[in-house]
């Protein structure tokens, strides 16, 4: 998957931005707040999801716009594939409502999945392993989303029925039974399908890394764990999982919660070489394994649809020592695809093998170089 052309108009700190591209390497550098990571988030908007800040959507809009703002991009799904215009954004008369279109034509955004899968990794994610549960799950649907466009939409209907059931048990003793079960089942068929597709996910994650050398990325182990910290070795069935809603009602209606089931479980990660458990590794090591995780689902992505997801890899380099920064410069080129780097100098990128792409950023403007 290749973005060839992208066009930004009043997004964050960039007016009117365009650039062109080409498989391969794309490197952006930049002084601190000149716009390098702003290009790589209107990038992530062109994939399902709310993008990589998790940003509210008036939030990304120019300081002295008009209250909207435009992410166009030109993609190449595969080389004998006609070019595909992705575009998205917001109009002043409607700020809270994202648009979406398809060659022109309106869409869903579930919809962007089918032509394009994104992965990024940011300076935010250097803490996954030791942050809230909350944020591995939301890593982990990332990378089924790049695999499975329709996950998105089992986890959106999983949370309506959620919520819906927990505003009915806030009252338990007038709750309607039926109303309940019905909402139950619904938590039953899309929680067993985002469940089969998160461990889908790591078993195909756990066969990529088995292949790779512990050096010079430390290579994690991934486990699926319940609320009690148990391992999941078994995807969930739709009966069962609607069997423990049940079962439970008056002890998440005493809790004001769900307290058992698929948004309750964790993504745990542990240092292959030396089994300690990643939220206890160094700083350096989670680093390296977060790394090693993003370039083994790409493998995934690769193998499973026939095309290399787009990677961004904000601040990437600065992070790494010399010798693993190579690493990382040799395999993106030679695995094929197109990964976007964003650093603070040029010299960063000085040493990078095959076709590169370099931009300058600066005040929100975009030069070759």
């Amino acid at each position: 998957m290749t973005l060839t052309r992208l066009s930004l108009t009043d997004f964050r700190n960039h007016a009117a931005a365009e650039l062109v591209a080409a498989p391969g390497l794309v490197a952006l550098h930049g002084d601190n707040g000149a716009g390098k990571t702003n290009i790589l988030e209107a990038i992530s908007l062109l994939a399902p999801g709310r993008g990589l800040r998790r940003a509210a959507l008036g939030d990304m809009v120019r300081d002295s716009a008009r209250g909207g703002f435009a992410v166009f991009a030109e993609v190449q799904p595969r080389a004998e594939l006609a070019p595909v215009s992705l575009g998205t954004g917001i109009e002043p008369a409607q700020p809270g409502r994202r648009i979406v279109r398809i060659n022109g034509s309106a869409a869903a955004a579930a919809s962007l999945g089918e032509w394009l899968a994104v992965l990024w990794l940011t300076p935010a994610m250097d803490r996954l392993f030791v942050e809230t549960a909350g944020n591995r799950r939301r890593f982990l649907d990332r990378l089924v989303l790049a695999l499975d466009p329709r996950h998105a939409q089992h986890g959106n209907r999983y949370e309506a029925a959620l919520r819906a059931r927990g505003k009915l048990l806030a009252d338990i003793s007038s709750a309607d039974p039926q109303w309940l079960a019905s909402l139950e089942a619904q938590l039953g068929e899309h929680g067993a399908a985002m469940d089969a597709a998160r461990q889908a996910m790591l078993t195909a994650l756990s066969e990529e890394l088995a292949g790779q050398p512990d050096a010079p990325f430390a290579r994690p182990l991934l486990t699926l764990v319940d609320s009690d910290g148990a391992a999941r070795s078994a995807p969930h069935e739709p009966e069962a999982l609607k069997a423990l809603f049940a079962a439970r009602r008056r002890i998440d209606a005493a809790a004001g919660r769900a307290t058992a089931g698929p948004h309750r479980d964790d993504l745990v990660a542990a240092h292959a070489a030396t089994g300690r458990a990643a939220a206890r590794c160094s700083t350096g090591e989670q680093k390296a394994m977060l790394l090693s995780l993003v370039l083994a689902h790409g493998d995934c992505v690769a193998r499973a649809r026939g095309q290399r997801p787009v990677l961004l890899l904000d601040e990437v380099a600065a992070h790494l020592d010399p010798l693993r920064r190579a690493a990382l410069y040799a395999r993106l080129a030679g695995q094929g695809g197109q990964a976007w780097l964003t650093g603070t100098e040029a010299a960063l990128f000085a040493d990078m093998p095959g076709r590169v792409a370099r931009f300058r950023i600066a005040g929100g403007r975009i030069a070759a170089g």
